[in-house]
């Protein structure tokens, strides 16, 4: 499994954003230029996140970006499936029923459990924790 470059982006920006003091807004013009992040691509992934009540956003002078909530509240699973969606190792450890060995596969039990460990280790780690 690989993450998008989108995710990667999206992590580093929150990453600066847990940085931050609390209440403290950034500019997206500072974290792409801290995160080297392309400027437009940025815009798309503080929407997303946005979208996904991970970030607030504010316009004008007083304006910029800020964490919805503590860090210590936002996981990486919380921003990794706010970009890329469900985390996935073989689309039948969503949804069984679309192999056509899942009667007999040997492989499923393994994909699962692993899926399960990568959540779980995403899951359990705060932006706190990497700020």
């Amino acid at each position: 499994m690989q993450i998008t470059k989108q995710a990667d982006y999206a992590l580093r920006a929150v990453i600066y954003l847990a940085r931050l003091a609390p209440e403290q807004k950034a500019s997206t013009s500072a974290i792409a230029q801290q995160q080297s992040i392309p400027p437009s691509f940025l815009a798309k992934i503080i929407s997303q996140l946005s979208i996904a009540g991970l970030i607030h956003t504010a316009r004008g002078a007083r304006g910029g970006v800020s964490l919805a909530r503590p860090s210590a509240d936002i996981s990486i699973l919380d921003v990794v499936e706010a970009i890329d969606g469900p985390i996935t190792i073989n689309e039948c450890t969503t949804n069984p029923s679309i192999c056509p060995f899942s009667a007999d596969c040997s492989l499923h039990d393994l994909w699962c459990s692993t899926r399960s460990d990568l959540i779980r280790k995403l899951q359990e780690t705060s932006f706190s924790q990497l700020a």
